[in-house]
């Protein structure tokens, strides 16, 4: 008898513990659906959602935030996409400092800071990766969320055997969740084609007329550090090459391959007709050789196990012990959009965008991120 009393507030016990381990789970599990705030500059004229422009992304996962800066000069249109892979940070907070600190005097810029928003609601199975990290503003610490390559499983399910894109790419199951491999999208598709389609018909409703994607890659793949052009963009691309080499970026220049459908460079140039660039800077955090991952690796780039391989020659891009921060991740992006922005002046006067207040990649580089990051309010 007294066995089976133990028994029983031994069960009561372990009952108790899992509810608690339970709800607190459960309460990390919903946090990752809470978007970070941003805090935009005076210069924002608009501010609006993806499903202004295809309504069927109302209410759903997949819809997002749109920032508009419109110059009172008329110039030309630019589009800066973050966010595509919420596991490629410097993609997303690019976008963020973007957003925070410019004012346009002529042209429009349009901004969408997390193009898949669905995929900062999880983290990649079986990786071990954080679910954020922070930074260290004049404020305090303002965190922000790690997320998946992917659309979450939870909304968008099942995988197919095989994926026949909405270009008629024959692509891996997985990759239907892949917001890069769904252009031009589709209306009546998955959800991560139909972020596709929003992104095809704000491009065409906004009359863009340079669309950029931001991007990071492990530094063991092939395609890193380079500007990604469609070939409308080929002079664009090395125009900005130019200026960016005098800047001390080295940056290698590679063509969209034309039998590689469904990626922003190649969809947005051949359906929308715009000049369409892709950037990639080197994450280690990313990478299958790195060590233990962590939000330290995240923000300050550093890996043991980069350097050795650097030293082996099995890298693309140089990696020492200082690694490769976040904050010259960031700066390059930056640097990289002045350029392009500067080039497109110098190709078609008629079509100028005019940025202020844009961070300085020098002082990015040099003095970090965090300053200029706004207060939270």
């Amino acid at each position: 008898m007294i066995t089976l009393k133990k028994n029983f507030f031994s069960a009561l016990i372990l009952l108790f513990l899992t509810i608690i381990i339970c709800f607190f789970s459960a309460f990390e599990f919903l946090r990752m659906h809470e978007n970070k705030k941003i805090y935009p500059s005076k210069g924002l004229s608009t501010q609006t959602k993806l499903s202004t422009y295809f309504k069927d992304l109302q209410n759903t996962p997949g819809d997002t935030d749109v920032y508009i800066f419109q110059g009172q000069k008329k110039g030309g249109n630019l589009l800066i996409l973050g966010g595509t892979h919420p596991n490629e940070p410097a993609s997303f907070i690019t976008a963020v400092l973007l957003v925070e600190n410019i004012l346009v005097s002529q042209g429009k810029v349009v901004i969408i800071p997390r193009a898949n928003s669905s995929g900062f609601t999880h983290s990649d199975s079986q990786e071990g990766n954080p679910q954020g990290f922070s930074l260290e503003t004049t404020d305090g610490k303002r965190w922000f969320r790690y997320g998946s390559r992917l659309t979450n499983p939870i909304h968008q399910w099942p995988d197919p055997a095989l994926y026949i894109n909405p270009a008629g790419q024959r692509l891996s199951g997985t990759e239907s969740r892949n917001l890069n491999r769904c252009y031009p999208g589709r209306i009546k598709g998955r959800l991560t084609e139909k972020i596709a389609y929003g992104i095809m018909e704000l491009i065409k409703k906004e009359e863009i007329h340079l669309a950029l994607d931001l991007h990071e890659a492990a530094p063991e793949y092939p395609v890193i550090n380079a500007i990604v052009f469609h070939e409308n963009s080929a002079e664009l691309a090395a125009l900005a090459l130019m200026e960016l080499q005098i800047e001390g970026f080295e940056f290698r220049l590679e063509s969209s391959p034309p039998n590689l459908r469904g990626l922003s460079h190649r969809e947005w140039g051949d359906y929308a007709k715009v000049r369409a660039i892709l950037l990639e800077t080197a994450n280690a955090s990313q990478g299958r050789f790195k060590g233990k991952p962590s939000a330290s690796l995240i923000v300050n780039g550093k890996d043991k196990n980069y350097v050795k391989a650097a030293k082996l020659g099995r890298l693309f891009v140089p990696f020492d012990e200082k690694g490769i921060p976040l904050k010259l991740r960031v700066a390059r992006h930056l640097a990289a959009i002045n350029a392009l922005v500067s080039g497109l002046k110098e190709l078609a006067p008629s079509i100028v965008v005019e940025l202020e207040k844009m961070p300085p990649p020098s002082l990015v580089k040099k003095e970090g991120i965090g300053c200029y990051l706004r207060a939270q309010k």
